[in-house]
């Protein structure tokens, strides 16, 4: 397999937040020629774990909590950068060594100016220290088999500058991605084209001209106007590819509504986290993120629930629905409601499809009525919620036995269903499904029509808000709830 060349390249900048695997897919649908994923630690990856997830067809790398922290699919394959922030170069080989096989190349991130970044000694807090990029660089090009690149800002001065290049080419990168501003300017301060010529003129290495997206680059047409500006072999966007990833098309930009849905369908199609694709619609969204459906958007907790604002509800659903019967394909050959023994506890693979029920009923509560009718203590619930993906599953003690579902659910209610539809089939009770033959529950249940003047539809709404207060507070105490008009930190 040749390797990856950065020259005569327009690439997807690295972005926090913003470059995981829906929007790197859909810059290469778009006409870029690389893709960076976001800055990753090499402290954390190095826990990592490489996982091939055969459902949906990709390579994760997991975390010991089981979060996936970078996930990569053949389709980039050849042509996605794995950028990390390291100040340790035994460190940066570990990782690179841990990705090599699934990526085109490596880069190190030495212009990020946030703190999250240089506390560690990383990003830009390398531009001070000359000695320990070339040890690192030089540690991860003779230690691994695909090419190597780094991202810096600009020095003080175009002479610093150019001589911290020198130094970095005699390392053996494949290139340079030069962002042209120093480490304390903003988006707001000038661009400084001139040090990035100067610097592109001074070494024989491909220079990557990054940081002109809010004055020089707004079309696909303006990319080659900066890359001539430059005297750069190749253009890196950030901004401009977070508002609108189409100014990689030659044909583009086409319009956002389009771009937002080919985003979305990629992040549920890979299962990204809801609040990665909630955020990055938010900051395509822009100055309309107020408008009836970015409010939507900003009050949606899942896919789903984004997909409404969007109008793709079947879509999510559809594909939903065949990602979870792929898995319990995989889990075995017995059939999905075969009774499995995990311990003591009763499985089976179980999904509450709520539209599979009697209008007003649930599992749930006909297994709460049945223990009234029996006289038995009433059904009780244990949850957990996993990192991976905020999945929940539910066991239920009723009995004297325990029971839970195999899969896990979206949300705590349906969590419980699943176990409650577990209990019942185990035990032979009527579980309410459409078609079933009414069981003297169901009769009961009309014939009390009201409860203390409510409606049964009304209580399943109040217990429903219930459960999603008691998700979002879950979801807060998590730490994974960020601001999605918060704007992304560039590496």
């Amino acid at each position: 397999m040749a390797q990856l060349s950065f020259r005569n390249i327009t690439a997807l900048a690295p972005m926090v937040r913003v470059g995981t695997l829906p929007m790197r897919l859909l810059a290469l649908d778009y006409g870029a020629d690389v893709v960076y994923c976001e800055e990753l630690i090499d402290i954390k990856m190095a826990q990592c774990e490489r996982v091939v997830n055969e459902v949906l067809h990709t390579v994760d790398f997991v975390a010991p909590d089981e979060r996936v922290m970078f996930r990569t699919c053949e389709k980039e394959k050849e042509r996605v950068v794995f950028q990390m922030g390291t100040a340790d170069p035994d460190r940066a080989l570990i990782v690179a060594k841990l990705v090599e096989k699934d990526v085109a190349a490596i880069d190190v991130n030495m212009g990020c100016p946030k703190e999250y970044s240089t506390k560690g000694g990383m990003g830009a807090a390398l531009l001070s220290d000359p000695d320990k990029i070339v040890a690192i660089l030089r540690t991860l090009v003779t230690g691994v088999s695909i090419p190597v690149t780094c991202k810096i800002r600009i020095l003080p001065t175009v002479e610093e500058t150019v001589s911290l290049v020198r130094r970095i080419e005699e390392t053996g990168v494949a290139a340079v991605a030069v962002h042209g501003r120093l480490r304390e300017e903003r988006p707001r301060h000038p661009l400084h084209c001139d040090f990035i010529k100067a610097v592109a003129e001074a070494v024989s290495v491909p220079i990557i001209a990054n940081g002109g997206s809010l004055d020089l680059v707004k079309t696909n047409a303006d990319i080659e106007e900066f890359r001539k500006k430059t005297g750069s072999s190749s253009v890196m966007l950030a901004r401009a590819a977070m508002w609108n990833v189409s100014v990689f098309s030659r044909s583009g930009p086409f319009p956002l509504e389009k771009v937002m849905e080919d985003y979305l369908k990629y992040a549920i199609r890979y299962e990204n986290h809801a609040f990665n694709t909630k955020y990055c619609l938010c900051q395509m969204l822009r100055d309309k993120v107020e408008s009836p459906q970015g409010k939507l958007l900003q009050a949606a907790q899942t896919h789903a629930d984004i997909s409404a604002a969007f109008g793709l509800q079947q879509f999510c659903q559809q594909t939903e629905d065949e990602l979870q019967k792929k898995r319990s394909e995989l889990q075995g050959d017995c059939p999905p409601d075969a009774l499995r023994m995990e311990g003591d506890v009763s499985t089976m693979a179980v999904k509450f499809i709520r539209r599979e029920y009697l209008p007003h009923f649930s599992p749930k509560m006909f297994l709460l009525e049945w223990s009234r009718k029996e006289r038995l203590q009433q059904p009780l619930y244990e949850m957990v919620q996993r990192s991976l993906d905020r999945g929940f599953q539910s066991t239920v003690t009723f009995a004297g036995k325990r029971f839970r579902s195999s899969l896990w659910e979206k949300s705590k209610k349906f969590a419980e269903q699943a176990a409650s539809v577990v209990c019942l089939r185990v035990l032979g009770i009527p579980e309410g499904r459409i078609g079933d033959e009414e069981s003297d529950l169901v009769c009961k249940r009309k014939r009390d029509g009201r409860t203390n003047g409510t409606t049964e539809e009304e209580q399943s709404s109040k217990r429903h808000s219930g459960d999603m207060r008691q998700e979002e507070e879950t979801l807060h105490v998590n730490g994974d709830d960020q601001n999605a008009n918060t704007p992304p930190e560039k590496s």
